[in-house]
């Protein structure tokens, strides 16, 4: 053989593998930043969420499909925050995991459902859940009145500087009229014409077939709140007046201690009607508790306002678009652009509720210039109630008192859309970059130690031979070192302290190979070979053995990366890796170098090879027996 061809594509190798580290992807900086691999969060700190998805309806597991499609939308919208080397992976059949490397970040909002949905406010009630009186209007107090546009061509801003609730406006590219904020506080209540069977809306009240498990949570609240109770609120036609009737306000006391997973599953009309019931309740329910469209809903408003809402008539899917930006008074606000068919039901809704069709909003719900308010409702929360001054024929802007922060956060849901299954908050960890340091310098001094230990060894054992196994040691790390920067920057690689032990575990298996080879040649020579000839004959014979063993490593790293989740893959990641290069290093250095030093005279030596009892017992072997072993060889 020639050995210098092997040693030379060796060469050629290293020449690609780090020009790219150096100069291709995304390469930027000093000579040190481009040496610097893309590490994780347990190494250089940062934030870990972990997020469980449940089924709204019967706690099952949602299917593969919508987990990756969940995944996917939760990546996007990590991504809108503008920070990088984000890790989003699923976890098992309903987990997933959010890394954030190398910052601390509040990541709870990233797994909100962001359904969207427009609601018009069909009734109002007090929701501080020890109301005497079916619900006061809030109507404005120090903050100047809007002023509706009398002419066809929309004004800028339908709503006053001086709100700071949040609030839905006409965009400039079209429209007819405005839209009025909600007020923020209450002077003096409304008289509310709900108690009354006829003032309830018609065009929804019709509830849908009721799940199984629904039914069955609804049948334990019954038994806990008692039959009393049950019966009482069912017999309400509105929001009760326990000032009227005050034993009706000790009939209905058990539906204040009912926790929100509890209230979610009562019927809308039940979570209105019953003035015991609160909005802090309301408002805690769990994620996803408001999901169908078309049924009817309840939600609050600042704390303290209780809303029936009608069917949502526009959702978050005829949203064709939805980004943060600074309106003409530098405030920050969500514009939102409407698909074609999504403007068109827009449109519809405002002129619904401009012309109150059917008088479906009642007094309570009606704004200071008598016109319903379409609710814009994000999950089980209300964003803003403003009233419709006009029909509305082009985007709109939801506007408050935001943030940067809030408003791109919120865009984000809205633009890549609500999550196709709820989820939970398991655990948010946050790592800090002293603790992430400690463990990259634990994780180098086990590998360091590890690799000292195996040369310590060798040298020991092997002689001149320990210096083909650190050499070969020594590629292998320069190798994996530049495949694991170059990972890094092309498929985001991040190596983790379950990495590390996975390198530290391949140098196990790569002075595996060593040991098959070595014990191979000293077989050799003791069958009478020289040397020389012995080195080849071992290779041969060792080949096989040794990528038989490197397979059944490589084979399991694959099975574990493929059923491993979380830091478990980059511990397979990292071994079947190192496997890999490690056979590398043993066909194109070990065995041409082995050659190349069978030439010399230091191999010969048994002092100085490691060869040493065996090609003593060989040489005194030979002098009796020489002439019938080379006439063998």
């Amino acid at each position: 053989m020639r050995p210098g061809r092997q040693l030379a594509v060796l060469a050629g190798i290293f020449v690609v593998l780090y020009l790219l580290v150096f100069f291709a992807g995304g390469a930027k900086g000093s000579v040190m930043d481009r040496l610097e691999p893309r590490l994780g969060l347990d190494l250089v700190g940062g934030t870990r969420l972990t997020l469980e998805a449940k089924n709204s309806v019967d706690g099952r597991a949602p299917t593969a499909e919508n987990l990756e499609e969940a995944r996917q939308i939760i990546e996007n919208r990590v991504n809108a925050f503008g920070v990088a080397e984000a890790e989003v992976v699923t976890e098992g059949n309903r987990n997933i995991v959010i890394s954030l490397p190398g910052e601390n970040r509040d990541l709870t909002d990233v797994g909100t459902p962001a359904e969207l949905r427009f609601r018009k406010v069909l009734k109002a009630a007090d929701g501080s859940g020890a109301a005497a009186a079916p619900a006061p209007v809030p109507t404005p107090s120090g903050s100047a009145s809007p002023n509706p546009s009398g002419s066809a061509s929309p004004s800028g801003s339908a709503s006053p500087s001086t709100s700071a609730s949040p609030k839905v406006t006409a965009s400039s590219s079209g429209g007819q009229g405005g839209m009025a904020p909600t007020p923020s506080t209450s002077a003096t209540p409304t008289p509310s014409a709900s108690a009354s069977p006829s003032a309830s809306p018609s065009a929804s009240a019709s509830e849908a077939p009721v799940p199984a498990s629904v039914e069955e949570q609804r049948k334990a609240v019954e038994q806990k709140v008692g039959a009393a109770a049950w019966a009482a609120a069912n017999g309400l036609q509105g929001p009760a007046d326990l000032s009227t009737d005050p034993s009706l306000a000790d009939k209905l006391k058990p539906f204040s201690t009912l926790s929100p997973q509890e209230i979610a599953v009562l019927p809308a009309q039940t979570q209105f009607n019953v003035p015991t019931i609160s909005c802090e309740q309301l408002d805690k329910r769990p994620p996803g508790s408001i999901t169908d469209p078309k049924q009817q809903a309840v939600a609050c408003e600042g704390g303290a306002a209780k809303y029936l809402l009608d069917q949502a008539k526009v959702l978050g899917t005829d949203v064709e678009d939805a980004s943060a930006v600074m309106d003409q008074t530098n405030a920050w606000v969500v514009s939102l652009n409407f698909t074609g068919g999504g403007q068109d039901k827009w449109t519809g809704l405002t002129r619904e509720a401009f012309n109150n069709d059917g008088n479906a909003c009642d007094a309570s719900a009606l704004g200071q210039d008598g016109k319903c308010r379409v609710a814009v409702v994000l999950d089980n929360e209300i964003v803003s109630s403003p009233e419709i001054q006009g029909v509305l024929t082009g985007d709109s802007q939801i506007t408050g008192s935001f943030t940067q922060q809030d408003a791109s956060t919120l865009a984000g849901q809205l633009r890549y859309g609500a999550l196709p299954a709820t989820f939970e908050q398991q655990e948010q960890q946050n790592v800090s970059a002293t603790l992430g340091a400690s463990h990259l310098r634990a994780g180098l001094l086990a590998a360091g130690i590890g690799m000292l230990l195996v040369i310590i060894y060798a040298f020991f054992y092997y002689r001149l031979l320990g210096s083909v196994i650190f050499l070969s040691l020594l590629l292998s790390a320069l190798l994996v070192f530049g495949a694991l920067i170059v990972l890094g920057r092309t498929i985001g690689f991040t190596v983790t302290l379950a990495g590390i032990a996975g390198f530290i575990v391949s140098l196990g298996v790569a002075a595996d190979s060593f040991v098959i080879y070595f014990e191979r040649l000293k077989d050799e020579i003791r069958e009478g070979r020289s040397p020389r000839s012995a080195v080849p004959r071992a290779w041969a014979r060792a080949r096989r053995t040794i990528i038989s063993a490197n397979a059944i490593s490589i084979l399991a790293a694959v099975v574990l990366y493929i059923v491993s989740v979380g830091t478990v893959k980059g511990f397979a990641f990292a071994l079947g890796l190192a496997t890999v290069l490690d056979l590398v290093v043993v066909f194109l250095f070990r065995h041409p170098i082995m050659t190349m030093f069978a030439r010399t005279q230091a191999f010969l030596s048994p002092r100085v090879s490691g060869l040493g009892r065996v090609l003593r017992t060989a040489e005194t072997e030979g002098n009796t027996t020489r002439p019938s072993r080379v006439k063998e060889a």
